[in-house]
């Protein structure tokens, strides 16, 4: 097998073995994209320098690894629609003088789950290259091309595609010990000096609308005590123009809510399907993974039974996914005014924090990292779950859970603005400080083994992505 070896991640010159400095380099790249790949079906390596020895593309994590030379055919993906492919291209780019074009033509080969993975050189140090390989320390063709990100975005966007993750990484090509790796990881969190990497990391979505088609859709509703929103919840949801199913889980109540469920469920299960579940263990994330786990639709949504996100509001996430908007669509309370007291101002403040903190921590934005509203497939849920399995189960409330592996994965998050109402019925189930400790929690794990990448547990590799 083959692949580049004349770029950030190359393999070296021919017939010699690649000097340490080097293979430390693609290590670093190949443990930022490995986060990706491990949960990926297979990796395809596209048009490889002439010099290619696979060097990178062997150092990832992924079941099967592949490489399409200049000239050879691209495997049709729609042929298999569930499996999940990234394309990585390493330092192609910088070869190429139709960026645009080569990647317009690769975009018909892929499928909405398809990511493209892209190395690189930092446009800033174009003259270290150039100087690199007048001296010998690097072979093959010179690279011409060298653009910054924001030429990449519009490129990309013209090409069809839409940056989902990007990341920095190269600063010291040497181990030193072990002083190197942590040189590599830290020097990214400093302000311009973070700019002097050796390779910039991005990963593409393609925009792929679902067009006529409407995916069928599962909704669950976990439920504590919220008797006098049961009702409400179902009559509310929109016509969506597909098949839906609504599923409440009811936790322990004491209110009379499992009766309610069951009556709505006689009422009103002429109109839609409506399932009712009990939850024998506890806590909002809890009763989300055994719907999710129960559910049967293509898609998978979140609707808290408070309903200060209005079910009516339903439908945008739906066709947010349908036009290819992102394949995470995540409810965002913090742009509209909020009704009443929805929301107390310490809560606001909290609510504004972790959605920049995750932000910064995940390297993709986020408007609002505590809105239980989230739509997204069932065949990427199962890729998260095999995530949580990898990183630990953390979250009792199930919002991190789902946005750490979305962002990781490259998913695309969307933000859809909504307003968020008063409660009509009940309290909340929410403890400002105890909470707010447990998500502190979290956002400092996610800092320590996603941003850092210190002691994240890996797949075997080979170990299927779902």
């Amino acid at each position: 097998m083959s692949g580049p070896d004349n770029g950030p991640g190359g393999g070296g010159e021919k017939g010699a073995k690649a000097p340490g400095w080097r293979r430390h380099l693609q290590e670093e790249i190949a443990a930022r994209f490995s986060l990706l790949t491990r949960y990926c079906d297979r990796v395809i390596q596209w048009l490889p320098a002439s010099e290619d020895r696979g060097a990178l593309l062997a150092r990832l994590d992924a079941p099967v690894r592949e490489v399409v030379r200049d000239g050879e055919p691209f495997p049709d993906l729609a042929a298999r629609p569930g499996e999940r492919v990234a394309v990585l291209l390493n330092g192609t780019l910088n070869h190429h003088h139709d960026i645009q074009g080569l990647l317009g033509g690769l975009k018909g080969s892929l499928v909405r789950s398809s990511r493209v993975l892209v190395v690189l050189y930092n446009p800033y140090l174009g003259w270290l290259f150039r100087l690199a390989g007048r001296l010998g320390i690097r072979s093959g063709e010179a690279p011409t091309t060298f653009v910054t990100r924001n030429d990449l975005a519009h490129i990309a966007d013209l090409a069809g595609y839409a940056i989902v993750r990007t990341g920095l990484t190269g600063y010291c090509p040497w181990r030193l010990l072990g002083l190197g790796t942590v040189v590599n990881r830290l020097l990214p969190l400093v302000p311009l000096v973070r700019w002097s990497a050796l390779a910039y990391l991005v990963v593409l979505r393609p925009v792929v609308p679902e067009g006529e088609r409407r995916p069928s859709l599962s909704c669950v509703i976990p439920a504590r005590n919220e008797r006098g929103n049961i009702e409400n919840a179902v009559q509310r949801l929109p016509d969506l123009g597909c098949d839906l199913e609504v599923l409440f889980v009811e936790g322990h109540s004491t209110d009379g809510t499992w009766d309610e469920i069951l009556r709505v469920q006689h009422e009103h299960g002429d109109r839609l399907t409506i399932r009712a579940l009990r939850q024998e263990g506890v806590g909002k994330g809890d009763a989300v993974r055994l719907g999710f786990d129960a559910a049967e639709g293509e898609l998978l949504a979140i609707l808290d039974a408070d309903l200060t996100m209005p079910p009516e509001l339903l439908g945008q996430f739906y066709e947010a996914y349908r036009q290819g908007r992102g394949d995470f669509v995540n409810g965002s309370r913090l742009v509209y005014p909020m009704e009443g007291e929805a929301m107390r101002p310490l809560n606001r403040v909290g609510n504004v924090f972790f959605a920049k903190a995750l932000s910064w921590v995940l390297d993709a934005r986020i408007g609002d990292s505590l809105c239980g509203t989230k739509l997204f497939s069932r065949a990427d849920y199962a890729r998260m779950r095999a995530w949580r399995r990898d990183f630990g189960d953390l979250d009792p409330f199930g919002d991190f859970e789902l946005l750490f592996p979305a962002a990781v994965m490259g998913l695309g998050i969307a933000d859809v603005p909504i307003r968020y109402r008063s409660r009509d019925y009940g309290r909340t189930n929410i403890h400002r400080f105890r909470h707010g400790l447990i998500l502190l929690r979290m956002t400092a794990a996610g800092f320590w083994r996603i941003k850092l990448g210190v002691g994240a547990r890996s797949r075997p590799s080979g170990a299927a992505g779902a």
